[in-house]
């Protein structure tokens, strides 16, 4: 992998994805599991977990990158705007920087909406070994 380096990926935020999630983390509030609540707070519906868009991020790190050998050191995620149910993610990552002295490499990062709407963006360190 080098600088400039460029992935991306397409990721669904569907029914088992979100199952899924409540019931390994048994997170239910109902910003999260309650169209009406949700709708209260000014939502279109219930809100997808943030921490989903996680589990993407380690499925690229993890499967994704050229390289198996890596690890996560550091992640930063923004959030932008709430994702909901069914929404289809498109997600893109660049290698920003890599330094080859402590084996560590930089990755900057964006989940978009098919409308091109930002969801999330941040930045992830690697370690390589």
């Amino acid at each position: 992998m080098k600088a400039g380096d460029n992935f991306s990926r397409v990721f669904v935020v569907d029914e088992p994805v979100y199952s899924g999630f409540i019931q390994t983390f048994h997170d239910t509030n109902p910003l999260h599991t309650n169209d009406e609540f949700a709708r209260s707070m000014g939502f279109k519906s219930k809100v997808m977990h943030g921490n989903i868009l996680n589990g993407f991020i380690s499925y690229f790190i993890g499967e994704c990158l050229p390289q198996k050998n890596v690890f996560i050191l550091t992640q930063e995620i923004s959030y932008s705007n709430p994702v909901y149910i069914g929404d289809q993610l498109n997600f893109s990552a660049t290698i920003t920087e890599v330094h080859e002295s402590v084996n560590v490499t930089d990755i900057k990062y964006k989940f978009s909406k098919t409308d091109g709407t930002k969801v999330a963006f941040g930045k992830i360190k690697i370690g390589l070994r």
